[in-house]
């Protein structure tokens, strides 16, 4: 029986196959421990692969709404897994780690407190959310992101530390200075050892 279930969320115009294989890394650093990575619940309009939202005519404004609008396919492609792991309703043994839009899913879902998850990674990724931050407590996050990201520039990451932290949230932050809009090897075992943690308090 695992004892925790991490869950990956890919970036927009990629499926659950692009972030599996880090789950088959981990393994052995995280034994008992189940691995999903599925694919958003909609197609990517603008080419191959899936996406948790829309990206056409999205601005920094209006983005939050569409993370809003899109929560409802995201919780329940969430409870799929769940449910088809065994672990229907044990948000306290759920890891989210997120990839660019994966990632403002995973930081969403943690701010609005829908779940008392074990913990967040988010990857290249922004905090999208235009109201209070009600963060269920003790649930920890760290954020990764590169220097040299031309896709979501790393104060994103750095803004949404704060923020966090604000709201008590227990926050690290890994600001790689080479790295781009990607996951680097140090920046997954980091996370790796981070999710160890998470899952021994």
């Amino acid at each position: 029986m695992a004892k925790a279930l991490v869950i990956f969320l890919h970036g927009v115009g990629s499926n659950g196959d692009d972030l599996a294989p880090i789950g088959q890394h981990w393994t052995a650093l995280l034994p008992d421990v189940v691995f999903a990575s599925p694919d958003a619940p909609y197609a990517f309009e603008q080419g191959f692969g899936y996406q948790w939202f829309s990206l056409a005519g999205v601005t920094v404004e209006n983005r939050p709404a569409r993370v809003r609008e899109a929560r409802a396919a995201f919780d329940a492609r969430l409870s799929e897994i769940m449910a088809q792991n065994n672990m229907a309703d044990q948000w306290d043994k759920v890891v989210l780690v997120g990839f660019s839009q994966g990632s403002i899913m995973a930081l969403d879902a943690l701010v609005d407190g829908r779940y008392p998850l074990a913990g967040v990674v988010a990857f290249s990724g922004r905090l999208a959310f235009d109201g209070p931050l009600t963060p269920q407590p003790y649930t920890p996050a760290m954020l990764i992101h590169g220097h040299a990201d031309d896709v979501i520039p790393w104060r994103e990451s750095e803004s949404a530390a704060h923020r966090l932290k604000s709201a008590n949230v227990p926050t690290e932050t890994l600001f790689e200075p080479k790295t781009g809009h990607s996951i680097s090897g140090q920046g997954a075992m980091h996370a790796a050892a981070f999710i160890a943690q998470c899952l021994q308090d």
